[in-house]
């Protein structure tokens, strides 16, 4: 059961003009972690969710407006009353940034139901929940900032990744969505995508599904040791990274998606290109369904 963690005791003085109040989660390690720093050196006021008191006491250690909440994003009534109570007693949430998740390893055959509903419980459910809490507020004030940690593996996919390929693919279908529906209502939703990043990614928040099929053996072998082997030495800077996300939420258009990292985008445009190139090998075949009594457009 999640619980409403630790409460900070400082106080600030009277914040400048533009310093926002983030609410992050996941800021233990990693991104969220950078991320939770470099806002808070700007001045911001940051809500960082985490989930063992330690990491809380850890986190509020930290220069800055820091606060730390415990909370598991898959306790959705605890989630409703984290928001609820950082809403009043902290002030209005400026920027949401749900980054909360772990990656599953494991070829599609050899990983279990279990291991999907876990995947998607925390990566879709536990980041739809915290977006569902914060969004009225923002609705109602007309405006607000949501932003989604997803992957480049939200866009493109890879061998032994399928059930963290399926997560991240359902978040950018709902975070496009979302955005369209509240456009009008001055809410920008964003999905930011990093590449392969010196973070806890492939180590302490990576699960393995165990061996079991020899055929695969091939193919997967050596590109679950090139994951292994290759934590800690990813070519991504967090920091570079979370300083990338401070200044997109400061635009005054921020995108709807932001890739981060050299990787991602050769990756994401050599996806984007072997998709273009099947739809122009078969379009003929795709525009060949509709009745033949359909008018064509002069």
């Amino acid at each position: 059961m999640a619980r409403v963690g630790l409460r900070s005791h400082r106080t600030k003085g009277t914040p400048v003009s533009d310093t926002k109040t983030f609410l992050i989660t996941g800021v233990s390690t990693g991104l969220g972690r950078a991320l939770a720093r470099a806002a808070l050196a700007e001045g911001h006021r940051v809500v960082g969710t985490v989930r063992t008191p330690a990491d809380a006491q850890a986190f509020e250690a930290l220069a800055g407006d820091a606060h730390a909440r415990l909370l598991d994003v898959t306790d959705h009534a605890a989630v409703d009353a984290v928001v609820d109570e950082t809403e009043r007693e902290m002030g209005p949430v400026d920027v949401l940034v749900a980054n909360a998740g772990y990656g599953h390893d494991g070829l599609f055959e050899e990983s279990s139901m279990d291991d999907l509903r876990r995947q998607f419980e925390v990566n879709v459910y536990g980041t739809v929940a915290v977006i569902k809490a914060v969004l009225p507020h923002m609705r109602e004030r007309r405006s607000g900032h949501i932003i989604a940690v997803t992957s480049m593996g939200g866009l493109i996919t890879m061998p032994g990744l399928s059930f963290y390929h399926g997560s991240k693919f359902a978040v950018e279908g709902i975070l496009e969505t979302l955005g369209k529906e509240v456009a009008g209502f001055g809410i920008h939703v964003t999905a930011v995508e990093p590449g392969s990043f010196r973070t806890d990614w492939a180590g302490r928040s990576m699960s393995r599904a165990p061996r079991a099929i020899a055929d695969y053996d091939e193919l997967f072998e050596p590109l679950r040791a090139r994951r292994v082997n290759g934590n800690g030495k990813q070519p991504g800077d967090p920091d570079k990274a979370a300083a990338a996300v401070l200044r997109m939420v400061a635009a005054g258009r921020p995108p709807a998606r932001l890739l981060l990292g050299p990787d991602a985008l050769r990756l994401v445009r050599a996806g984007r290109e072997a998709f273009e190139r099947d739809l122009r090998e078969w379009a003929e075949l795709s525009a060949s369904t509709d009745f033949d009594d359909v008018s064509q457009p002069a």
